[in-house]
């Protein structure tokens, strides 16, 4: 979990572009979580706590729009 959402963030400045370049500035633009993170987070609360998956995505989802 810790890998997958330091990679969103490492990643999120190029979110949506097709850049394909290996050299770029690690943390340069703003990195910051998406939603992709959001939803790992929803999903991990929601098996620790015996959750319904979509009640758990449904109340981050909202909490961090």
């Amino acid at each position: 979990m810790f890998g997958a959402i330091a990679g969103d963030i490492i990643g999120s400045p190029f979110d949506g572009s097709n850049n394909k370049r290996m050299d770029f500035v690690m943390f340069e633009n703003g990195p910051r979580f998406t939603d992709d993170t959001i939803l790992t987070v929803a999903i991990a609360d929601s098996i620790l706590k015996s959750r319904d998956y979509a009640l758990s995505i449904r109340d981050y989802g909202i909490k961090y729009r």
